[in-house]
């Protein structure tokens, strides 16, 4: 199972099945975000397909003459794409049309866009079921911020469309389980029943027990995505943010007009692919590394005296060029992180961090975190410190003697800013109803863990990495046969097997972060009997995840 080979092949017939000839494709914001992640615009040109153009954002008396061209389009099939498609059809400005939807089409809309094909330049109407984010092989976003607001009227919908389109491009009609204490699980894992079963026709590969969809909430475990994060991708995401593959570096200053903006694509970066789950110290080696082979390949092309030399040089140039490249994004990207980390004592939070999630200590915590808060030249930000009060308020919230409101008090003297300060109480409201005691800080396992250092920047050992997501838990007793049935009941009839999937797809409501991500990424390669894939509303950092839960404790009536 790959969602980035999955909607790869979809496109590649997309763009294959169509007559020869030079090609436009034309899509809409979602569908632009859904392409952009696994191609880049010249392996799209490579396809014959010379002009991309958006059905919602585009002048409507443009591109007049152009009937030479075939329009490839590939949309969603909501309300106004319909709409803005069939305006398309009545006033044709390319000779024909092959036209891609990213789910299933009612029968009424197929009806519409023929009433008002009059000029019969629709060649083609298929269904092509990538109506979701391909992020890494193993992980998919439905790109819904936040879920919890609007969940019956917007989300669940989305949830609904999103898990149908990636069960029919995978081929996998699941068993169903799901979160026992979550309605927004329940009610998710059957209306995806009920569309399967409406569905017979293109679900006719048939269920099988050895696949399954398991939906679980975000409010089960809101501690993962509080923390920093210290493998490439997820560090990344948390510190300068990654959005449709893109990071803004616009804000660095001094920094060049072609990188302001750098894409992280491990389809069309391969030290990016060989770097995503490395630690901060191993990427700094590398980096070092990728240096000195593009330092080496400079000294190679530095002497060109024969015509010999420059056809040599010129034939080289593509892959020198994609290195220098490479080299510059990098080293700006990791020396940004490398800014961050020093700039805002993330060693000394993340050490705190890990303390506090990964073992029982109540008095070394609240001593830890006052005597950061009271520290009069701490560079800490606003947010790493409230959120250390946050993990505190989490994982000592049954304890009688906890002092949370006395932390709360000292932040608000430090002149830390509201909203930092409203964000403590609003995670503790958000989980309120999943969390229960310890359940979430693995306490029985303290004993047995042990300090992780990274190498490589400056023989610095740095930062502990001795937390675990609550999902490592569901898959380790997933692989084992030994996920309870009371707690992860069955919205499907259920076959008798060894209760060990060999399809699992886990989608969370509320969004996965890249810690989960690599947790899914060891598990597929410690047990190559499961293969495993992850998806969920959107990929949070720790700034994300507050805003949801912001947004959700504003709505809890939506969702609960």
């Amino acid at each position: 199972m790959n969602v980035i080979e999955a909607v790869k092949a979809y496109i590649n017939k997309m763009t294959e099945e169509s007559e020869p000839g030079m090609k436009l494709l034309l899509m809409d914001k979602d569908t632009t975000s859904i392409i952009s992640m696994v191609f880049g615009q010249s392996d799209i040109q490579q396809k014959e397909v010379f002009l991309l153009e958006r059905l919602d954002a585009r002048n409507q008396s443009s591109n007049m003459g152009l009937r030479y061209l075939k329009c490839l389009v590939f949309i969603r099939p909501t309300t106004q794409n319909i709409e803005l498609l069939c305006q398309e059809l009545r006033n044709p400005k390319y000779g024909a049309y092959y036209i891609y939807f990213s789910n299933t089409l009612a029968k009424a809309d197929v009806k519409i866009l023929a009433e008002n094909d009059e000029q019969e330049v629709v060649k083609e109407v298929q269904e092509f079921y990538i109506d979701y984010l391909a992020v890494n092989p193993h992980l998919f976003s439905l790109g819904i911020p936040s879920s919890y607001a609007n969940w019956q009227s917007v989300a669940l919908p989305r949830c609904v469309q999103g898990l149908i389109s990636i069960l029919l491009s995978l081929k996998i009609c699941p068993v169903i389980r799901y979160q026992e204490n979550s309605r927004p699980a329940r009610d998710l894992a059957h209306r995806v029943k009920e569309t399967i079963d409406k569905e017979t026709t293109l679900f006719s590969f048939g269920q099988n027990s050895s696949t399954m969809l398991l939906i679980l909430d975000r409010r089960d475990d809101p501690i993962t995505p509080l923390l920093n994060q210290w493998t490439y991708q997820a560090m990344v995401h948390e510190l300068l943010t990654i959005h449709n593959n893109r990071v803004n570096l616009s804000h660095v200053p001094g920094i060049s007009k072609d990188l302001a903006e750098v894409v992280l694509s491990a389809e069309q970066d391969a030290f990016y692919a060989k770097n995503v789950f490395l630690n901060y110290g191993e990427i700094g080696q590398n980096i070092k590394d990728l240096m000195d082979q593009f330092q080496n390949k400079v000294k190679t092309h530095q002497k060109i005296e024969s015509i010999a030399d420059m056809k040599n040089f010129v034939e080289a140039y593509p892959q020198f060029k994609k290195l220098s490249g490479n080299v510059s994004k990098h080293v700006t990207v990791v020396g940004e992180l490398s800014s961050c980390v020093k700039n805002y004592s993330l060693l000394e939070v993340s050490e705190i961090e890990q303390e506090i999630v990964s073992q029982y200590d109540h008095s070394a915590h609240l001593q830890s975190i006052k005597k950061l808060i009271n520290h009069p030249s701490s560079v800490v930000r606003e947010s790493d410190i409230a959120k250390l009060v946050t993990l505190y308020a989490l994982r000592y919230r049954h304890q009688s003697n906890n002092e949370v409101r006395s932390l709360q008090t000292m932040l608000k003297r430090k002149g830390i800013a509201d909203i930092y300060i409203k964000n403590i109480n609003n995670v503790v409201e958000f989980s309120q109803s999943h969390l229960k005691p310890s359940e979430q800080m693995n306490v029985e396992n303290a004993v047995k863990i042990t300090k992780r250092f990274f190498k490589g920047l400056n023989g610095v050992e740095n930062i502990y990495t001795q937390h675990k997501p609550v999902l490592h838990e569901i898959l380790d007793n997933i692989v084992k046969g030994r996920l309870k049935d009371s707690q992860f009941p069955f919205a499907t009839q259920y076959y008798q097997t060894n209760g060990k999937p060999q399809k699992l797809i886990v989608f969370i409501i509320g969004g996965v972060t890249y810690e989960e991500s690599l947790t899914v990424h060891s598990f597929n390669k410690n047990f190559p009997g499961t293969q495993i894939i992850l998806g969920g509303t959107t990929v949070h950092n720790s700034r994300s995840f507050l805003e949801e839960v912001d947004l959700a404790v504003q709505q809890k009536a939506h969702y609960q």
